[in-house]
């Protein structure tokens, strides 16, 4: 889910003048707010003691969906007093949506699953259009408040340069570890059946990819085996090398910076030998056919047509028992790479998008919306949130192991889970605030092989406090290397595909690296390990 769906900057001591009038600005707005505070108890349910409306925007994953009368929503209605209004819109045309709107003025009270990128966040705080959020979050979100003081990188990742908080974040409990570490997955089978191990180097690994091609592990008398398949990209096949190969041992939050061996001065990772050494070996797979030649075409809905026939001996993403219904399939080992790097980097502190609800100037209930979101941080509104309401969508025994019912799992008119609890929920798309935890996530992660699979990761995995979180820019700051990280990202992808694919030579890396410094990468790393050296 995380790495399918979803798919992640720090405080300052002092500003510019003109930031600190914009802080002012909010604090007035703020302020103005509080005259509806005595409408709200400050502990339990109903969090509204007098009925309150507000009008609400989220985008939402099933075109069919009606929010307005969804049983997630009526339920937590009766709970808390408090109605939503809601206008929806579906995923694929959020951005324009809502920015449409913020343009033109015309925006609601509270934006709810509508992803708010970083830069989104400080650009409508200073406005004050987003209010900021700290003196609300102690006064009236004790669930998330606790998750901060208990995981600080993630306060430090949504903390904006001004000191400010603007959103509220999806975050992936960090305990959850088959949510967070995951090696693809290996045809056991086919392994057994050519009497060969499961690779534990980068080498080991085409050897096995190259027996699985020409030696016909499904006995079938034909060679219709492929390799290594992703429906997702060519980034799941660089971010389960990236520790083979020395890189990203801070993690991905900034998946283009790491520090410079011994040090805490950044480097650019698509620029490095490290990086150049992974995609030689990327490239040496692609042009021998061992990962699928359209990765940099395919959709996930036509590969998983493909995969499903059960030709891959390995593939990135979830449990191809859950996602393709195909058994033997295991998950594979950290790879040590050629120069003895054995580690898995491709890692988060657990904070997902930061901009998943927001309270606009025109909320007219902050306190009582703070205390609404606050309850899906929390055990009941997660399991609310995930789960549904027992005897409809989850049963639950006498030990308090709970499970969807079977007409989620199995549903008789032939829905998969997703489109069935949707009938209720509105989690399926990965679009939602909250907190995602193993005790009340079902999904393919929290099934035994994901957790098997984590659990032979993790040993070789980042350790927490290494991780660092997004760098979060001012306003200054971000439009100095906004373009410039805009040109440089589109033009290291460009590249990638070529090196892979064989259109450009790696005889040309030095004028690839050249003209990366020229698009002004000296200026976007200033800034960035400016960025950073404030959280020290």
């Amino acid at each position: 889910m995380k790495k399918k769906r979803v798919y992640g900057l720090i405080a300052t001591m002092m500003l510019a003048a003109s930031i600190l009038g914009a802080c002012s600005d909010n604090e007035e707005n703020k302020t103005d707010k509080s005259g509806n505070a005595d409408n709200v108890n400050a502990t339990g349910m109903p969090i509204a003691k007098e009925k309150i409306e507000v009008d609400g925007f989220a985008a939402k994953f099933f075109a069919s969906q009606d929010w307005n009368s969804l049983m997630l929503w009526e339920e937590y209605e009766k709970m808390s007093n408090i109605h939503i209004n809601w206008t929806t819109v579906q995923t694929e045309v959020l951005a324009d949506k809502k920015n449409l709107l913020l343009a033109a003025g015309n925006y609601p009270e509270i934006f709810f699953a509508s992803a708010f990128s970083r830069t989104d966040l400080i650009k409508y705080g200073q406005q004050g259009v987003f209010i900021p959020l700290n003196d609300y979050i102690d006064k009236y979100a004790p669930n998330f408040k606790k998750l901060l003081e208990e995981y600080p990188t993630v306060k430090q990742g949504i903390t904006m340069a001004d000191g400010n908080i603007y959103g509220f974040p999806t975050i992936y409990d960090p305990k959850f570890e088959s949510l967070r570490v995951g090696a693809p997955w290996i045809n056991q089978q086919w392994l057994e059946k050519l009497g060969l191990k499961s690779p534990e180097t980068t080498e080991d690994l085409y050897k096995v990819l190259k027996a699985f091609k020409e030696n016909d592990p499904n006995g079938n008398g034909k060679q219709d085996e492929q390799g290594w398949g992703s429906g997702y990209g060519i980034k799941q096949f660089i971010d389960y090398l990236r520790g083979s190969y020395g890189l990203n041992k801070q993690g991905t939050m900034n998946p283009n910076l790491d520090f410079k061996e011994g040090t805490e001065e950044f480097r650019f990772v698509p620029t490095t030998d490290e990086y150049k050494q992974l995609l030689e070996f990327l490239n040496k797979l692609y042009s021998e056919d061992l990962i699928n030649k359209d990765v940099f075409t395919t959709e996930p809905q036509k590969f998983a047509a493909e995969a499903g026939e059960g030709t891959f001996g390995m593939l990135s993403e979830v449990d191809p028992k859950e996602l393709f219904k195909l058994d033997g399939y295991v998950g594979a080992q950290v790879l040590e790479g050629p120069t003895g790097d054995r580690q898995y980097t491709a890692m988060s502190n657990g904070l997902g998008n930061l901009g998943m609800f927001v309270l606009t100037d025109k909320a007219k209930n902050p306190e009582a919306m703070v205390r609404w979101i606050d309850h899906l941080y929390g055990d009941e509104g997660t399991k609310m949130f995930f789960m549904g309401f027992k005897g409809v969508t989850y049963e639950e025994d006498a030990a308090g192991n709970i499970k969807y019912v079977d007409n989620i799992t199995n549903n008789p008119e032939g829905k998969n889970l997703d489109q069935a609890i949707s009938d209720y929920l509105t989690w399926p798309g990965g679009y939602y605030p909250g907190i995602v935890t193993q005790k009340y996530f079902q999904g393919a992660e929290a099934k035994e092989n994901s957790i098997n699979n984590a659990k032979q990761v993790m040993p070789y995995a980042l350790k927490d406090e290494d991780i660092i979180p997004g760098l979060n820019f001012t306003l200054e700051e971000n439009d100095q290397v906004s373009a410039i990280l805009t040109d440089i990202q589109t033009y290291v992808d460009e590249m990638t595909a070529s090196f892979i694919t064989g259109k450009a030579s790696f005889d040309k890396w030095d004028d690839y690296k050249k003209t990366i410094e020229k698009m002004g990468l000296e200026k976007y790393m200033e800034v960035a390990q400016g960025a950073y050296d404030r959280t020290k």
